[in-house]
């Protein structure tokens, strides 16, 4: 199967939050921190993007929200793979390993 090619960097979970849920529903930055028993600086750095979304802070999210716990964690984890792809950039391995042989039945 291939895999779909991006053109651009994902939208960081903070983006998401910010645009589809704390911006529509005019929920303030220390609202929300305080709902979530989180400081109110660590929440900006989040919704800016400067924090990942930790498994922790999704599950609050999720119940907060009424969303799931593993669609924050997707969205963090396209971000993650995103970031480690573009890091790894023109490297390559010491040694390749071909896949395993198939035997006949």
């Amino acid at each position: 199967m291939s895999e779909l090619i991006r053109r651009r960097r994902p939208s960081h979970p903070g983006a998401i939050l910010r645009a589809h849920y704390v911006e529509p529903r005019k929920i303030g930055v220390g609202e929300l921190a305080a709902a979530l028993d989180v400081s109110r600086k660590h929440m900006s750095q989040v919704l800016n993007g400067h924090k990942r979304v930790e498994p922790t802070l999704a599950a609050r999210l999720s119940k907060a929200l009424g969303t799931t716990t593993q669609f924050w964690l997707n969205l963090q984890a396209a971000v993650d793979a995103w970031d480690a792809t573009e890091a790894s950039g023109d490297w390559q391995p010491r040694q390749k390993f071909p896949p395993p042989s198939v035997e006949a039945a």
